[in-house]
């Protein structure tokens, strides 16, 4: 029997052809769920590299007006989409300069809602990549189990015996699970990596937005501490940041 995947393929029946069929579907599918997160969240993290220095210079003069504009322009940094909108809901009470403590928790609401949109983002298409590392080894399975009875059932009707008769069925069998298994695999590599990467992600976001918070709160007090604020917020976005990325 030729044990090549040409020769497995054109010796399989149709419910295990059907199998190998759906388990590539599934690892086209995977793979380009994670080459897409792959490349949004460096991407993210790339805007997000230049928008902390702009964004904390435009602080350090009070200009809000453009600190918002920046935070607007970086459309994939986590951080920009996050910030942004917070400030954009209290600018008009701190050009003003009467901030209050109702002030500073719609703030911080602000940013949760933000937070919470920017992380189902984020987490969008894992799901898929942790279905199918847990269900693609089940499917192989599946194949493998209908490949066995088949040879089995053959090796009845014709009254033969021993592992020669049946060994070319068994082969087909397994073959099956040897596709789940490469296409579970990779699945749940990626799923964990990509769980690790946003969890970090996320991280950095609520770090950096109880700074801007701090920094509003200083303004209740009449005093924006803009050095504090532009130093922690260097320190988290920067090279120097105390969260891994």
């Amino acid at each position: 029997m030729d044990l090549s995947l040409a020769g497995l393929w054109a010796a399989m029946g149709n419910f295990a052809k059907g199998i190998v069929i759906d388990m590539a579907l599934m690892s086209i599918y995977s793979l380009t769920i994670m080459v897409s997160k792959w490349w949004n969240l460096r991407s993210a993290q790339a805007e997000t590299r230049k928008f902390a220095p702009e964004f904390s210079q435009f602080l350090e003069e009070d200009n809000l007006t453009e600190a918002i504009k920046l935070a607007e322009s970086y459309k994939k940094s986590h951080v920009a989409l996050v910030l942004g909108g917070a400030l954009g809901e209290v600018k008009p009470l701190i050009q003003d300069g009467s901030v209050t403590v109702s002030d500073i928790n719609s703030a911080e609401r602000a940013v949760e809602r933000n937070m919470l949109l920017e992380i189902t983002q984020l987490k969008r298409g894992l799901a898929v990549l942790a279905t199918v590392g847990a269900t693609a080894p089940f499917v192989g399975l599946l194949g493998t189990t209908v490949g066995i009875i088949n040879s089995f059932t053959a090796m009845a009707a014709s009254g033969g015996g021993g592992l020669a008769s049946i060994g070319g069925g068994i082969s087909e069998a397994l073959a099956t699970t040897a596709f789940g298994l490469l296409v579970a695999i990779p699945a749940v590599w990626a799923y964990n990596y990509f769980q690790t990467k946003i969890d970090n992600l996320t991280a950095e976001m609520t770090y950096v937005s109880k700074e801007m918070i701090d920094y509003l709160i200083k303004g209740v007090s009449g005093e924006f501490g803009r050095s504090r604020f532009t130093r922690e917020f260097n320190a988290s976005s920067g090279g120097n940041s105390p969260i891994s990325t």
